[in-house]
């Protein structure tokens, strides 16, 4: 999908201007998109025709719409390959779909995606007409744009200053918001809440942990930004206070791998360029279209740290033993995303002068697809943008394969070594 799209957007028909666009812009653009993230080297808007417009939005369509159905089909797979009682035991558990239900899965997550989607597009298509007074042609493409890309947290934008000149619009922010959370929490979630919405006490451990996750990373984030950046001047220093709150949670929201933004990020404060590290590195919940280490596998470490803490030999979750090797599972993942961070960041920072901080930023918004960025995209040389490439296809791809892999690499060995203490801290 991302040669197929790169060829595309290379086409005269695709750019605005005479002539077709240069592959590095056009490659950049097209991993951007099927990998969902947003980070872009130049404005969507005003660079590429109506033509390549379309493509890059059916570029991230299929994107999100693939990895959700690859990553619940991955998981069935790993269903498939362990013992029928062990099977039965975790799809009980975890109130899954049975292995046979390969075809329904995929209908579901088309129908969740079209849905969600055409009722959001329908509210920002109506805000933009009587809000703004735009033609119902350009309203329906605006609102249609910015439903796909919210739900498939996207973050592309056809405007060059994102969402910030709608940032005092509780109306039109309303359902992005939700198509954005909808969209990261996961179709296992969605499943889960879709068939138990109405007794909770019978939702799996998966879904209470991204769900209470989620929320206490939502208001977190609200709360710190709101604290960091309240006298800013930049950012929300000169607005009312309702509009601080409502920016604020956007933010929050969106900094969890939607990628649009309704303040000016490179005018955060470093506090705040912290916080967005730490969000958007956690991102999404699994299976969905959001990107990170997922809220699944912070929420485990959380409980871990907690058990130790509490001198418990089990980590539990809302009455329930934590497998041994989902929390290796857990670390695993969270070290190796780190590691892939750290050198992604060393590799830049060896090609550029930008200022470390903003390269940081950089490097794990495109890890963790989420496409927020500090304005140094563009400036940046082709290896580092190579290198944003790279780390976009590893960050979308390469947690959801590693997760499969771990948990089908997993087996039994016919001996156990002799026990030791290392000395720890």
């Amino acid at each position: 999908m991302i040669l197929f799209g790169t060829a595309l957007l290379m086409l005269p028909a695709a750019h605005a201007e005479a002539g077709g666009a240069p592959w590095i812009v056009a490659l950049f653009t097209a991993v951007s998109a099927v990998c969902v993230t947003g980070l872009v080297t130049v404005d969507t808007g005003t660079y590429w025709s109506p033509f390549g417009q379309w493509v890059i939005m059916a570029l991230f369509q299929i994107g999100g719409f693939g990895m959700m159905t690859a990553a619940t089909l991955l998981g069935l797979l790993v269903n498939r390959s362990f013992r029928l009682r062990t099977r039965l035991t975790a799809q009980a558990e975890t109130h899954t779909l049975g292995i046979g239900d390969v075809t329904s899965v995929a209908k579901l997550v088309l129908l969740a995606t079209l849905i969600v989607e055409a009722i959001a597009a329908l509210a920002l298509t109506l805000r933009l007409r009587t809000g703004y007074d735009l033609s119902w042609a350009e309203a329906g493409w605006s609102g249609l744009f910015h439903a796909v890309s919210a739900f498939n947290n996207a973050g592309f934008s056809i405007h060059a200053d994102g969402l910030m000149r709608y940032a005092s619009d509780g109306i039109l922010l309303a359902p992005i918001m939700l198509a954005i959370v909808i969209g990261g929490l996961g179709f296992p979630v969605l499943h889960d809440l879709r068939r138990k919405f109405r007794d909770p006490r019978h939702w799996s451990v998966h879904t209470k942990l991204t769900l209470v996750g989620t929320a206490v990373l939502l208001a977190g984030g609200t709360l710190l930004l709101l604290a960091f950046e309240w006298s800013n001047p930049r950012t929300l220093g000169t607005m009312a206070a309702g509009d601080k709150l409502l920016s604020a949670m956007f933010a929050s929201v969106s900094a969890r791998t939607a990628g649009f933004n309704t303040l000016d990020i490179g005018g955060l404060t470093h506090e705040s360029l912290g916080l967005h590290y730490f969000l958007m590195f956690i991102g999404g919940g699994s299976a969905g279209t959001a990107g990170g280490v997922k809220v699944g596998t912070a929420m485990i470490l959380a409980m871990l740290v907690i058990a130790e803490i509490r001198g418990r030999m089990d980590t539990e979750a809302f009455g329930r033993r934590i497998s041994p090797s989902s929390q290796r599972q857990a670390i695993t993942v969270l070290v190796l995303g780190s590691a892939v961070v750290v050198l992604g960041t060393l590799f830049i920072l060896h090609t550029t002068a930008i200022a470390t901080d903003k390269i940081i930023f950089e490097v794990i918004s495109a890890f963790a697809t989420v496409g927020l960025s500090t304005g140094i995209t563009a400036e940046l040389p082709e290896s580092a943008q190579l290198m944003l490439a790279l780390l976009m296809y590893i960050g979308r791809v390469g947690t959801i394969t590693l997760a499969a892999s771990l948990a089908l690499g997993e087996h039994r060995m016919p001996y156990r070594y002799p026990e030791e203490h290392p000395v720890v801290g």
